[in-house]
């Protein structure tokens, strides 16, 4: 199993669809005992939150998030947690929105200091 999630900051390697999350956004993540939830912001996104459960190396949580242009919106999301060569962690995400139509796949990475 991958490490844990807890403490790490982790963004968007590419943009999705304007109005939605993007390079400019961060997560900060926190794990203990199964369960995961998160913080996030940047970009489009004023403010965003997730919770869920963590088995072995697979999430599965729900989002809610308020845009710049004051609306909100939420879904939900099944991600693989894979350890990267350099030691940084990836999540390989499928996500649904549930609030309106769309679906897609994206892929966040651990942001470390030294990171451009």
């Amino acid at each position: 199993m991958a490490r844990s999630l807890d403490g790490l900051v982790l963004a968007p390697v590419a943009d999705q669809a304007p109005g939605q999350v993007g390079t400019r956004t961060r997560f900060a993540y926190h794990e203990r005992d199964g369960a995961i939830w998160a913080e996030y912001t940047g970009g489009d996104v004023v403010r965003g939150h997730l919770v869920g459960t963590r088995a072995g190396d697979r999430l599965d949580f729900r989002y809610v998030q308020l845009k710049r242009d004051g609306t909100t919106s939420s879904g939900h999301c099944v991600s693989a947690v894979v350890e990267l060569p350099d030691g940084r962690v990836r999540l390989e995400e499928t996500w649904e929105w549930e609030s309106q139509p769309g679906a897609g796949t994206s892929m966040v990475e651990q942001v470390t200091e030294h990171a451009p």
